[in-house]
């Protein structure tokens, strides 16, 4: 399905294959230099177990080369259904060309349709293109506290 414009697919990942271990190898460190990318057999572990969707998304531009990734976990609590957007890495090289927002409208869209009544995302601040994109798609920004507690330093 296209996003936002002919130039630009965004499709789940189906399978861990080597073309997907080498996106995630390129695209991982451009998020973040704390995590490292993950091994074909923690990608296959993620699509099989069901609770997260990994988009893939492509530019006509660079062929077949994945150059977007985005990550929506659907998981239920108590008081119902939740979504929560992770991961979206556009590749420097695409950045500005909507990858950004067809990876997001991927994820929501598919929140949707399995009756997810909301979505949450984080974003680190100093990523101002980000911020500034998940605001003009509707998201608002939360006043909360968001904690972390860290149970291996390694990892």
């Amino acid at each position: 399905m296209p996003f936002p414009s002919s130039c630009i697919t965004v499709v789940p990942a189906i399978e861990a294959n080597q073309e997907l271990v080498n996106a995630c190898q390129r695209l991982v460190p451009q998020l973040s230099r704390n995590h490292r990318a993950p091994t074909q057999q923690e990608l296959t572990r993620m699509l099989s177990e069901g609770a997260s969707t990994l988009f893939v998304g492509r530019h006509e531009d660079f062929g077949e080369e994945v150059v977007g990734l985005a990550t929506l976990v659907l998981y239920r609590v108590p008081t119902g259904l939740r979504g929560y957007i992770e991961d979206v890495i556009v590749d420097e090289k695409v950045r500005g060309r909507g990858m950004g927002e067809a990876l997001v409208r991927a994820c929501l869209d598919r929140a949707a349709k399995v009756g997810c009544p909301q979505v949450m995302l984080t974003a680190n601040p100093a990523r101002k293109a980000a911020n500034r994109l998940y605001i003009r798609l509707g998201f608002e920004l939360r006043k909360t506290n968001v904690y972390r507690y860290i149970l291996n330093r390694t990892a």
